[in-house]
């Protein structure tokens, strides 16, 4: 008998979507490794890996990673989980990620969070964030134990300039720009699913019942 393929799932969702949240949620819940790119590159940067050097150029100026470097991070770490199922996170952004990813790796869902920009806006103008660890919290949400402290470092926390209003509806322009080509490219191969929803608590289970029923088929874990 031969063995089951392995599900491979990409989430995709606008900064302050709850899509990490999610990920999480779906990693956790149906065991698939979750590679967050956010944290591959972070991790490189840490490292002080030759990518991580050439990508922290880019992040310290507040530029995204050119599609190459990011390309690059990704399919190497998929290299290392060729027997486990995963969810990505963050990758692809562009469609021309996203063909490159088609000619290594099948997807066989893609599932994108549809959240109106105000919710998002509100959600995040309360972040703040401990920039060497990329650790992030909200004042209503997740506060931090001590107010404007890190709770592992006890650095101070900031408010980063994208996470301000005008800034963040700026990224949600962008962000549907670079997205409405990759959703369409998902759409023609038909593994495209849309959640609409203002909370992750409510949007997460219908995404888990969706899921439930396919990941079996595909040599998931129950």
């Amino acid at each position: 008998m031969a063995a089951p393929r392995m599900f491979k799932l990409c989430l995709l969702g606008a900064p302050g979507s709850g899509k990490g949240t999610i990920a999480s949620r779906i990693a956790r819940d149906f065991k698939l490794k979750h590679l967050a790119s956010g944290d591959l590159l972070r991790a490189q940067v840490l490292s002080k890996t030759e990518l991580g050097n050439s990508a922290n150029q880019f992040m310290q100026a507040g530029k995204l990673v050119p599609d190459e470097l990011v390309v690059g991070l990704m399919l190497a770490e998929l290299t290392k989980v060729r027997t486990t199922p995963w969810i990505l996170d963050g990758f692809p952004r562009t469609r021309e990620q996203a063909e490159v990813l088609h000619k290594e790796e099948k997807l066989d869902f893609v599932v994108s969070l549809e959240v109106p920009d105000d919710v998002i806006i509100d959600r995040i103008k309360g972040r703040w964030t401990h920039l060497p660890s990329g650790r992030i919290y909200h004042t209503e949400f997740k506060p931090p134990e001590v107010p404007g402290k890190d709770d592992i470092t006890g650095d101070d926390l900031v408010q980063r300039e994208d996470d301000k209003p005008e800034s963040v509806r700026k990224r949600l322009e962008m962000y549907r720009a670079k997205t409405h080509p990759l959703k369409e490219f998902y759409d023609v191969l038909g593994i495209l699913r849309v959640f609409h929803g203002t909370e992750s608590n409510v949007i997460y289970p219908r995404v888990h019942n969706f899921l439930k029923d396919l990941i079996p088929a595909y040599g998931g874990p129950f």
